[in-house]
């Protein structure tokens, strides 16, 4: 079994940044596809970036692309986001997960591990 706990969200202005942090604990997740989600009000949940565990690859969603880093330490069974140039559509709460697949998926149901999530909310 694996816990996830996400941290470092809150408000902030258009333009600015943030960093979340998702630590696992349980097991091990340095076999394990990473990626990072988000649920805006009303919405379904989107995938916003993923990293592979061999090469360390990542994909971004087109909304996010050249604004957000995905990044992991294995080392630390943890892994990060970070955003910036934040606007305000990227209000919404952020959740990490991990998934038993062998490479990055969009899909929120190939991923079997999530956490609570976390609030960001970027004012204008």
């Amino acid at each position: 079994q694996v816990q996830l706990v996400e941290s470092g969200g809150g408000l902030v202005q258009a333009g600015g940044s943030l960093r979340l942090s998702c630590a696992a604990s349980g097991r091990t997740v340095s076999s394990y596809v990473m990626g990072w989600f988000r649920q805006a009000p009303g919405k379904e949940r989107e995938f916003v970036a993923g990293i592979n565990w061999s090469d360390y690859s990542s994909y971004y969603a087109d909304s996010v692309k050249g604004r957000f880093t995905i990044s992991r330490d294995n080392a630390k069974n943890t892994m990060y986001l970070q955003m910036g140039s934040l606007k305000p559509e990227d209000t919404a709460i952020y959740y990490c997960a991990v998934s038993r697949t062998v490479l990055v998926t969009t899909t929120p149901a190939s991923y079997q591990y999530w956490g609570q999530g976390t609030q960001v909310t970027v004012s204008s």
